[in-house]
Formats: structure tokens, sequence, C-alpha cells
């Protein structure tokens, strides 16, 4: 077994949904969610089969983050993985109703940060064994930050 770092590219502006999925129609059932929860929103979606054809399955609305997520999709090499890049919408948005498609197996990470992906590469394929989702932490944040954070949370509306 080999192990691998691999990076992806998340376009300015977008964030990343890191999922694993086990069926040829998870590429429509991604787009149908992404229409239907955030539709305002501009998306790519990308699924990597595991079996048949072994394709690159690929739906969305906006060329560029279609093209982003297969070259994602390739670059990770992974099996019933799937990658959405979505913009104009955030994954908290779309996350419970994508955790609700049916042969969507678990999500590894929702982010727009910098991003790395941990596989295993063995005779059979390549798996993933986790994320390096941002940067590590450089400290605890303090009373003027947490009034900060509260204050944006409002701002976007996710709070009253």
């Amino acid at each position: 077994m080999e192990l691998k770092v691999i990076k992806m590219e998340i376009p300015a502006g977008s964030n990343l949904i890191l999922g694993q999925s086990h069926f040829v129609k998870t590429a429509e059932d991604l787009y149908e969610v992404m229409a239907g929860t955030a539709s305002g929103a501009k998306f790519g979606i990308a699924f990597s089969e595991a079996s048949g054809d072994c394709l690159v399955r690929a739906e969305g609305n906006d060329k560029e983050l279609i093209e982003a997520a297969k070259n994602n999709s390739l670059t990770l090499s992974c099996g019933h993985t799937f990658v959405v890049l979505m913009k104009g919408a955030f994954p908290i948005n779309v996350l419970n109703a994508i955790k609700g498609i049916q042969e969507v197996c678990g999500i590894f990470c929702a982010t727009a940060n910098p991003l790395e992906v941990i596989v295993a590469e063995t005779d059979l394929g390549r798996g993933i064994l986790g994320v390096i989702d941002g940067n590590i932490p450089k400290g605890v944040e303090n009373a003027a930050q947490v009034d900060e954070r509260r204050h944006l949370l409002r701002r976007f509306g996710y709070k009253l």
C-alpha cells in the first residue's frame, strides 16, 4: 500500500463538498438536490464510478465548476467518491439534503479552505483515509473575536 496526499483545487469564491456514494445515479441525484435546495447557486458535480466503465460522471449548471469538479475527481481517482463545487450558496444550505440521498454513504468535508486528501493506493485502486482541511489553530479567540464571530453569523442570517 502506498499513501498519497492529493491537493484539491477549489476555484476562487467556491466551496467544495467531498463525499462517498455507491451508485451511478449519484451525479443526477446530486444535481437535483443542488437545483432544489440552492436554486440560485452555480455548481459542478463529478462522481467516480468504481465498477463497469469506471468513468467520472459529471453534472452541473456552470461549465467552469463542472470542469474543476471533473479535474479534482480525476486527480483524486478514488472510486465511489463525489466532488461538488458551488458558488452563491454555502454547504450548510445543502448538506442535510445531500446526506438524505439514499446512495450517499458519507461526507468527508465541506470547505472553502485549502484541502488535501489522504489517499491509500493498493493494487485494487484508491480510497480516502481522511482530509486535511485548512490550517492549524493559531490560538484561542479573545472576547473581541467572540463578538466578531457572533456578528458575522447574524450578518449571514444564520443566527437572530
